[in-house]
């Protein structure tokens, strides 16, 4: 069986109803109206593009058959009526901004084949902005044709909206290829590039400089926005975090690929922020920080708002080469609630499921109740880690963040509470299985593995298996825990060597059955 995860005007998502990771056990064909349309699929999730709006179609994969209508759409701009030229020379911002602003709620605006050199795009609410197999959006490799998004809007009624972010503080950042402000019901679908030239328009040298009067920019960033649909495209070379949700909800990436070298700083693959109900589907991810971090502030955003990310399925993604493939925080000071995170594949990423946070992330900074469920990991350094003491960023090796000491509880100590590891096999491992270190004054409250198997790889390289001071790195461990409150292990296998399947200290209750 299957469901439809998502019907626009032109095009839909579809998803396999099984428990398998990422790939389906064989491949299969995909049949619209009795014509085949796709040979030999291999994935959970596709996509099929090229339909007629408000029309009625029958799917059938393996003699399973189901009706579906397209939705309706009131006009249809293409980009080359407003003299888009689409040869990479020439500057079609103007030409396709025009398009954006004219299209009537519930339009669709076509980008057919060619190269687009564009700066900056603005989003407008109720326009869909479709880009054909073949169409690539090109980021002006020009620093200066980027205008700097203030972090604050004052707003006459006395309350502030939050324009612009960078790693979880309000400060100015670049517009980025596509920005949205304040819009809804928008989406970005098709079979197209849009490559934000991070390498060529030098915004990757010295990546942590403001670059004239703001930090980097996005490949696309979207701030108090709500109903945003990402379907299909391919986002690759942004100059900093490929998508940025901030203050958004109801978002909905589907189907898409996100690409940056393995090297290329901060190109984090999507980092949802003060978000509410998102959806990260069949994503494939190969980029150069984190695959998705879900964050909520770094310090003074999360106590003002006091808002966390919640709601968040993760689901048939596959995710390759990143520092961590699916992380909470660090920058995560409004706390993260009902996270699920199933069916997911990765692949030589430095950490598996990684939580990272530390004092002076607050009070508000509660981590609870997540769930990680039917996972396989390849070649993943350290598959587990939750870290307490993250030590990035300019005060993080202050002694009050390093001190093993049980410092004072207060209004800048962080909480972690809950996790469920579940059915998850990780094959070549080489640091530590497993990393948990809590606080000595607030320790994790519970750490739960079931049906998880670790296979270390014949010559494991020694890695720092969390971001903290003074920690040497580790070769072959099994699961380590510190300052934690309760443990269980159902049917854990640490297939170990010559070191201990587990160490533990300050371990309140330790059951293994």
């Amino acid at each position: 069986m299957y469901k439809l995860l998502h019907i626009t005007q032109t095009s839909i998502t579809v998803e396999l109803n099984n428990k398998l990771i990422y790939f389906n056990d064989k491949p299969y064909d995909v049949y619209l109206n009795d014509k085949k349309v796709l040979k030999d699929v291999k994935t959970n999730v596709f996509s099929l593009y090229n339909l007629d709006p408000d029309t009625n179609y029958r799917l059938r994969i393996d003699e399973v058959e189901k009706k579906f209508t397209t939705k309706e759409e009131t006009c249809l701009l293409n980009v080359k009526d407003f003299f888009a030229i689409g040869d990479g020379k020439k500057d079609d911002t103007q030409a396709i901004q025009l398009a954006i602003d004219s299209c009537l709620p519930g339009g669709r605006v076509y980008i057919p084949a060619g190269t687009y050199l564009v700066k900056p795009l603005f989003l407008r609410s109720n326009v869909t902005i479709e880009l054909a197999k073949d169409a690539l959006i090109l980021g002006s490799k020009n620093q200066s044709d980027y205008p700097v998004l203030p972090p604050v809007i004052n707003v006459n009624d006395g309350t502030r909206f939050e324009l612009s972010s960078w790693e979880g503080e309000s400060l100015p950042t670049h517009a980025s290829v596509f920005t949205g402000i304040n819009v809804e019901n928008v989406s970005i679908i098709g079979e197209g590039v849009i490559n934000c030239s991070g390498f060529e328009g030098g915004w990757w040298e010295n990546p942590k400089e403001i670059k004239g009067n703001g930090f980097r920019p996005k490949g696309i960033y979207l701030t108090n926005s709500k109903d945003i649909l990402l379907q299909g495209i391919t986002v690759k070379n942004t100059p900093s975090w490929n998508i940025h949700p901030f203050f958004c909800e109801n978002i909905k990436v589907l189907d898409i690929k996100l690409e940056s070298p393995k090297d290329s700083p901060n190109t984090d693959g999507c980092n949802p922020e003060f978000c509410t109900n998102v959806e990260i589907i069949g994503v494939n991810f190969s980029v150069g920080d984190d695959c998705i971090a879900l964050k909520s502030g770094k310090i003074e955003l999360g106590a003002r708002y006091k808002k966390a990310t919640e709601n968040v399925t993760i689901r048939n993604c596959y995710m390759a080469f990143g520092h961590g493939a699916v992380v909470l925080g660090s920058e995560i000071s409004g706390g993260i609630k009902n996270i699920s995170v199933t069916q997911c594949y990765f692949e030589s990423t430095d950490r598996g499921l990684r939580i990272k946070t530390r004092r002076g992330r607050g009070k508000d900074s509660i981590i609870d109740e997540i769930l990680f469920e039917n996972i396989y990991m390849n070649n993943v350094l350290a598959p587990l880690t939750v870290n307490m003491f993250y030590f990035c960023d300019w005060d993080g090796k202050t002694e009050y963040v390093w001190s093993k000491e049980p410092l004072k509880l207060d209004e800048r100590t962080p909480y972690i509470g809950r996790f469920k590891f579940k059915d998850i096999v990780c094959d070549n491992v080489h640091s530590a299985a497993g990393y948990f270190y809590g606080l000595p004054e607030q320790t994790i409250k519970k750490i739960e593995l079931e049906n998880v198997v670790f296979n270390y790889a014949k010559d494991p390289q020694p890695f720092v298996p969390a971001m903290m001071s003074f920690l040497e790195p580790m070769a072959g461990h099994g699961l380590v825990f510190n300052n934690v409150d309760e443990v269980i292990l159902r049917n854990v296998e640490v297939n170990v060597t010559d070191k201990p399947e587990i160490e533990k200290d300050n371990v309140g209750s330790l059951i293994a059955e």
